[in-house]
């Protein structure tokens, strides 16, 4: 969601005026569903890039994803399959693809790895001496891998393990896809789905109605409240729900903000204050409570009405298991105080909702 705001520059009276616009972009998160895992958990934030996706091309391959347990990690195992993203299927090597020669040229988030020599010509596997993990964004980079000889999808399978040679029990994994072809760089394949949109207004509960992307919220004074609203609509079949978070900042003009409400509080005309929730509110009047034939909720500072919060990465609304439709309304509030100075306000809001398979 992209906010811009604006204020005029005109300072001829006592009060300034203020104009405010509301973009909005949107993020979708997807995730391999994996069934029949007993133990672990599911590595967030799953990625493999590739440098150049033609068929039978030597490249290089980087893998990031976020850890999710705080065990002690001794080695990470990546296979790379034709056929399926899923450890209970067997995985079959697909053709011409080489990872024999592959050297690792960078590291990052959980470091001290090199490849180990149990690695074969589609699995790689990465051994240190084993040590706490925690939450960790991981990136490894790959130089040398020779693609796939044939145009397809391919499939990759990440765990971890507490043990150096990725033997016993995983502790996190994940699944993720790819694309070789002549021109294509990387595609996702899943057959599950997380549905999400978010606009102006959104019919229920269809996401090809979703429309516009900004929110005109006139003149600004210390003794009127403005509001605005967006919509955002979410549902999936993922297996432990969704989280949808929002990122950005307040609104905010060179070198002068718009003070967000990190600790919730009601509007306060005259007092200058940015925040929002996803309730029908009463003062002032506006917004609307969730809708739909799903279950998830507004959660947190965010689910109280006539209280206002914004803090960045803040998650706004989760569902803790498969979730028919449901329409949130986000409800947001602007006061200036008498001293705000004048200027064009510009915030970029993005919306980022995750599904667990």
């Amino acid at each position: 969601m992209r906010l811009v705001w604006s204020l005029s520059s005109s300072r001829q009276r006592t009060l300034g005026v203020f104009f405010a616009a509301l973009l909005l972009s949107m993020t979708v998160g997807v995730f391999v569903y994996w069934p029949g895992i007993a133990n672990g958990l599911q590595v967030q934030n799953r990625e493999l890039q590739l440098s150049d996706s033609r068929i039978d091309t030597t490249t290089q391959y980087k893998l990031s994803f976020t850890t999710q347990s705080a065990a002690t990690i001794g080695s990470i195992r990546l296979q790379l399959c034709s056929n399926s993203p899923l450890l209970d299927d067997a995985c079959l090597a697909p053709a011409g693809l080489n990872v024999t020669a592959a050297t690792l040229t960078a590291q990052a988030g959980l470091t001290g790895f090199s490849i180990s020599p149990l690695s074969t010509g589609n699995v790689i596997i990465l051994t240190r001496t084993g040590s706490p993990a925690g939450v960790a964004n991981a990136s490894y980079t790959f130089d040398g891998v020779h693609n796939p000889s044939t145009n397809g999808t391919y499939f990759g399978r990440i765990e971890t393990f507490s043990s150096t040679n990725a033997t016993g029990s995983r502790i996190d994994y994940g699944g993720l896809a790819f694309h070789i072809n002549g021109g294509v760089s990387i595609n996702l394949t899943v057959p599950p789905y997380l549905l999400f949109c978010v606009g102006k207004t959104i019919q229920p509960y269809d996401c090809a109605t979703a429309q516009g992307d900004a929110i005109d919220f006139g003149e600004f004074t210390p003794n009127t409240t403005s509001t605005g609203q967006t919509q955002f609509l979410v549902g999936t079949n993922a297996e432990y729900g969704y989280a949808v978070r929002v990122t950005g900042t307040t609104l905010m003009s060179g070198i002068n903000t718009i003070p967000e409400l990190s600790t919730p509080d009601i509007s306060r005309k005259g007092k200058s204050q940015f925040g929002l929730n996803l309730r029908a509110n009463s003062s002032p009047p506006g917004g609307t409570n969730v809708q739909g034939p799903g279950t998830a909720q507004a959660i947190g500072k965010y689910n109280v009405p006539d209280s206002y919060g914004f803090v960045s990465g803040d998650v706004l609304a989760t569902s803790a298991t498969s979730d028919a439709y449901r329409l949130f309304t986000v409800e947001y509030i602007v006061n200036v105080d008498r001293n705000q100075a004048p200027g064009y306000y510009v915030s970029t809001l993005v919306y980022i909702a995750l599904a667990s398979f």
